[in-house]
């Protein structure tokens, strides 16, 4: 699963690194076994060529288990240099000493002098007193007092090395000049920092994009909300439409516009100006979003974008009759997935009733529609203009508008009240389905009155 917040900043550093003419780095850090799997890694390169960053937009994909040697020259040095310990201490032992269950690591075994061993983690020692500065592109010069910055584990009692240390020593040996990322990870970069230096290498440039929200202004979560890229490509959105939404999660383009195209996006987009309040995922206005750049397709790509999804249509699809109702479904449709449903009627042998749309259509003088209608069709010129002239006339004779006397024939023809555009939709299912039709309709009238 590739988390909509990592496309963002994956997006974010994509854009910055065309701006500048650098290279955007894909690296996997798998160093934590039990959270990584060959099916994930698959799962992130297929969503990232999805929105447009194939291996020719970036270097990798590089593991950070294959720089193993980096990491334990690292820690050789931070422990020669007197800035790592040992420490046996559990977490039940540390709430135990402070009597606080939330504050952090105490050092207590800092001056106990222990040496490599079964349950024994391995220590960063963070400076007793003074200030880390980050240099944050978005946030300014935040400052973290040294003093609070617990001693945190760089190196598990198993020897493999913790996150902090491995991104750190990667983004060094990599030559890694700016890293953008979640503000959740604000709280690492002071701790991040302190390794660089003691390391004797120059922090990168830190910008901490803001979190995104749902609409109850909390962090998206995998447990309560839709966050997988993949979920919504599989329903039917565009990855240019993802692509501009997720751009504007917490940035603006110039002037009053939100549907931009790319190369306006690169050009324009700064990370300075990127917002830091909470960005709101807003599933609406991405369906939005995505209706306006289905309809921008030229025919033929919507065509070809709904072939997988009439694919896994529970019923045959003509691709030459299809291509005949794509232009009438293209402006109907926000996400793919709808097509089917939306052309349904065009390819079963009997329209799929939707029972709500029945009993909404189907009051008097509903038969007497069906009837004059049936007859009205039987030698009528086969084309939308004159089948919708005919209705006109059926509905003048009733004393009715258009959009209450078609309303029986569409459900008569498509199952339901919605849909296409009735007319266009009689004239290319042709005379003699939509003659059935009616029939069918108007003897389920009779057999219930």
């Amino acid at each position: 699963m590739f988390h909509v917040g990592g496309a963002r900043s994956a997006l974010f550093n994509w854009v910055m690194a065309a701006q500048s003419g650098g290279t955007l780095v894909l690296r996997i850090e798998d160093t934590d076994a039990s959270r990584n799997s060959p099916e994930w890694t698959e799962g992130i390169i297929r969503a990232l060529a999805w929105l447009g960053m194939d291996g020719e937009q970036y270097e990798g994909p590089y593991f950070q288990s294959a720089n193993a040697d980096k990491h334990a020259e690292a820690v050789q040095t931070l422990k020669d240099a007197g800035r790592a310990y040992y420490c046996d201490c559990s977490r039940e032992a540390i709430v135990a000493r402070t009597g606080d269950q939330h504050k952090g690591y105490d050092g207590f075994c800092r001056t106990r002098g222990l040496e490599p061993g079964p349950g024994r983690a391995l220590r960063f020692r963070t400076p007793d007193e003074g200030q880390t500065t980050v240099v944050d592109l978005l946030r300014g010069k935040p400052v973290f007092e040294n003093a609070v910055l617990e001693d945190f584990v760089i190196a598990r009692a198993d020897g493999s090395v913790t996150f902090l240390l491995a991104n750190a020593v990667d983004d060094m040996s990599q030559g890694i000049t700016h890293v953008v990322r979640g503000e959740e990870h604000l709280s690492n970069a002071p701790k991040q920092q302190l390794l660089w230096e003691a390391l004797g290498v120059e922090p990168p440039v830190w910008a901490h994009v803001p979190v995104i929200v749902n609409e109850k202004r909390q962090k998206l979560s995998k447990r309560r909300d839709k966050v997988a890229l993949e979920d919504y490509r599989a329903e039917g959105y565009l990855a240019e439409a993802m692509r501009n939404y997720l751009m504007l999660l917490g940035w603006a383009p110039s002037g009053d516009r939100e549907i931009v195209p790319w190369d306006v996006i690169v050009d324009e987009f700064r990370i300075e100006d990127v917002n830091t309040s909470p960005a709101f995922f807003d599933e609406k206005k991405l369906r939005s979003f995505n209706g306006e750049y289905i309809r921008a397709l030229p025919v033929e790509k919507f065509i070809a974008e709904c072939l997988p999804f009439l694919e896994r249509a529970p019923f045959d699809v003509d691709v030459a009759v299809f291509a005949e109702l794509a232009p009438l479904a293209q402006t109907r449709i926000a996400v793919l997935s709808e097509i089917v449903q939306m052309i349904d009627f065009a390819f079963l042998d009997e329209p799929p009733t939707d029972e709500q749309s029945w009993k909404k259509a189907m009051k008097e003088p509903a038969a007497d529609i069906l009837a004059a209608a049936e007859a009205a069709y039987r030698d009528a010129p086969w084309n939308a203009a004159e089948l919708k002239d005919r209705l006109e006339r059926v509905g003048a004779e009733h004393g009715l508008k258009l959009g209450k006397t078609q309303a029986p024939v569409r459900v008569a023809v498509t199952g339901r009240t919605v849909g296409l555009p009735l007319f266009e939709s009689l004239e290319i299912l042709g005379r003699d389905r939509t003659l059935a039709r009616i029939a069918a309709a108007r003897a389920r009238l009779e057999a219930s009155a």
